[in-house]
C-alpha cells in the first residue's frame, strides 16, 4: 500500500533532548540515593515517565508510597523543564528539518512520542509547523512497546496503519510500530534496531525518495 503518512518519535529522532532527560533522571536518582548510569538510561528510551521511574526505583531496590512516587515524577519533570529552557532551533538533529520540509504537502505528518513536553520542545526548535497531528504522553495511557501512540497518530491523520511509516530510535518504539501494523525506519544503529524495516544513521542526505526506495519491498 502507498505511503501516505509519516509518524515521528521525538527524542533521538528529531531532537537531542535525551541528554536533558538523562540529566534530570540523574538528579532525581541522586535525591533518592540511587546510582543511575547512562547504560540504564538507554532502557528508558521510548517509555513513559511513570514506567521509567518504576525501573529506577526497582534498580535502586527502594519502595515509594503512591504520593512519594507522584512527587518524584513531578520533581523530575520540573528539573527537565528547567534544563530545556535554553533549547534552540540548532538542537534539531541534522537533516530532519530538510526532510520534513521535503515531505510536507506530499505526506500527512504526525508526532508519536511518550514525552508530555513534546509540544513545547517542537516550538522551541521551530519544527511544530510541519505537523498535521501531535500525539504525546498526555494523550496515551499505555507505553511503547504498546502500539497505542501510533494507532492514535494514524487515526488523527485519517489514515490506515498500512499507509504509515514510523521513524524511531528505540527498540520499544520499533516494536510498537510493528505491533500497530506499520512500516518502520530505525534511526540509529542497525545492530540495535534490527527489527526495523530499514535503518538510517540520521537524516543527513536522506529524503522522501530514499525512504520510498528503501521501503519499496516491505
Amino acid at each position: 500500500m502507498a505511503i501516505r503518512g509519516l509518524i515521528f518519535d521525538l527524542d533521538g529522532v528529531l531532537v537531542d533532548s535525551a541528554r536533558y532527560h538523562f540529566k534530570a533522571w540523574k538528579m532525581l536518582s541522586a535525591s533518592l540515593g540511587i546510582d543511575f548510569t547512562e547504560e540504564q538510561n538507554e532502557e528508558l528510551k521510548g517509555i513513559s515517565r511513570a514506567d521509567s521511574l518504576k525501573k529506577i526505583v526497582n534498580w535502586g531496590g527502594i519502595e515509594l508510597t503512591e504520593q512519594e512516587f507522584a512527587d518524584a515524577m513531578e520533581r523530575k519533570n520540573s528539573w527537565y523543564l528547567e534544563l530545556i529552557q535554553d533549547m534552540s532551533p540548532d538542537e534539531a538533529l541534522t537533516g530532519c528539518r530538510a526532510f520534513l520540509k521535503s515531505a510536507q504537502g506530499t505526506y500527512r505528518i504526525a508526532l508519536g512520542s511518550a514525552s508530555r513536553n513534546a509540544r513545547s520542545i517542537l516550538q522551541r526548535v521551530e519544527l511544530i509547523s510541519f505537523f498535521d497531528a501531535l500525539v504525546d504522553g498526555n494523550d496515551t495511557t499505555r507505553s511503547k512497546p504498546d502500539p497505542q501512540v501510533f494507532q492514535l497518530a494514524a487515526e488523527r491523520l485519517g489514515l490506515e496503519p498500512e499507509e504509515c511509516v514510523v521513524f524511531e530510535d528505540a527498540v520499544a518504539g520499533v516494536q510498537a510500530a510493528k505491533a500497530a501494523g506499520m512500516r518502520v525506519v530505525g534511526v540509529g544503529a542497525p545492530e540495535v534496531l534490527h527489527e526495523a524495516d530499514a535503518v538510517i544513521a540520521g537524516f543527513a542526505g536522506f529524503g522522501p525518495r530514499e525512504m520510498e526506495q528503501g521501503l519499496m519491498a516491505v
